[in-house]
């Protein structure tokens, strides 16, 4: 039997979206093999936040719709999880909710690799819980966004963009192998008084094409599989360990260095992690003191980097020439989300 959404009701509720370092350690099948190495991911919270909202609809239906998509209404029975929309049917069947309209709205450029799909998870199941009542804590908002997202793909995916919109802020997050205790361990890397500080030594650009994780992803998972990149994946266990360490230091060089180590790494395991604006954007980078990085998988959407402040604002200027020559490329702000999940609306 499904639960109405009542028809007097509005609620909007957002998350947001992350940059990161150290990811695909997130997945199981890395973490689990090599916990032994203690596998962690660092992701900083940004507020290029994704907004849903939820109002009352068609008794028996559910209607979806955001930018960039076509919109659907449809009975609430036997909705297609195959679709683009198939997570956020799974996630209104889990909870048996019907006679609502979901309406989603990213801040962030369209598959820019930030984790919106999933950030726009955790916010919908934020908004049914609130609209139903029912509360549930950030870290079971987490697992369940994760555990029906990589059940509805099919395809090998991580926490670590659950974390990020559940919780927000800058966290390093350990992965544990041991089934009577938390999946995850969250450290976070730097108090907020020192948010500000660290948005002075960061940039952010979309390259102006959308990733394909799927693809990297998967070749990623498939090299591991072969056992022919293993020493590969503990330098990078072992770096995402330095570079924690040198931002709670505010050591921004061993930061640059660690990050440069580690893209290499991953360059060498996949030199189309990074799309051609990706590549200049990177080597920009490493002309000004600075390191880059993909967000997420890469193979396009965003690329964030890290260095002293005054390398950092020359690399900015030479970015902003670079994406101006892109008509989809663009600087975005990197302004630290210290909260994940954010209740924008009153109940009506």
């Amino acid at each position: 039997m499904n639960i109405h959404f009542p028809d007097t009701s509005e609620i909007t509720v957002s998350a947001p979206c992350r940059i990161d370092f150290g990811g695909t350690l997130d997945i199981p099948l890395l973490h689990y093999t090599m916990h032994y190495l203690k596998p962690v991911t660092v992701n900083i919270a940004i507020n290029m936040r994704t907004y849903v909202t939820l109002r009352p609809h068609t008794a028996g239906r559910i209607k979806i719709s955001s930018r960039g998509f076509s919109e659907v209404d449809l009975p609430a029975q036997d909705m297609p999880f195959n679709h683009p929309f198939g997570l956020m049917f799974a996630i209104a069947t889990y909870f048996k909710i019907s006679d609502i309209h979901i309406h989603i709205e990213s801040s962030s450029p369209p598959q820019s690799a930030l984790g919106g799909s999933s950030t726009a998870a955790v916010a919908l199941i934020a908004a049914i819980a609130r609209g139903i009542e029912r509360p549930i804590s950030p870290a079971h908002m987490a697992v369940l966004a994760y555990q029906l997202e990589s059940n509805v793909a099919r395809v090998p995916c991580g926490i670590q963009d659950q974390l990020a919109a559940a919780y927000g802020g800058v966290n390093a997050w350990f992965f544990e192998a041991l089934s009577d205790r938390s999946p995850f361990i969250q450290e976070p890397v730097i108090s907020l008084e020192y948010y500000k500080e660290l948005e002075e030594h960061i940039l952010i650009a979309y390259c102006g094409a959308p990733h394909e994780s799927k693809d990297i992803n998967g070749k990623w998972i498939q090299q591991f599989l072969q056992g022919t990149t293993r020493k590969n994946w503990e330098q990078i266990i072992s770096l995402t360990h330095r570079f924690i360490s040198a931002i709670q230091r505010q050591d921004w060089s061993e930061a640059v260095a660690a990050m440069r180590d580690e893209v290499a790494i991953r360059f060498q395991m996949t030199p189309d992690v990074l799309d051609e604006m990706g590549k200049k954007l990177h080597q920009a980078a490493l002309e000004n003191k600075c390191a880059a990085r993909f967000t997420g998988a890469g193979g396009g959407g965003c690329i964030w980097a890290i260095g002293e402040k005054t390398h950092i604002a020359h690399l900015k200027t030479v970015w902003s020439l670079l994406v101006n020559d892109h008509s989809d490329a663009a600087l975005l702000i990197p302004s630290i989300a210290d909260r994940g999940i954010i209740n924008e609306g009153e109940i009506i």
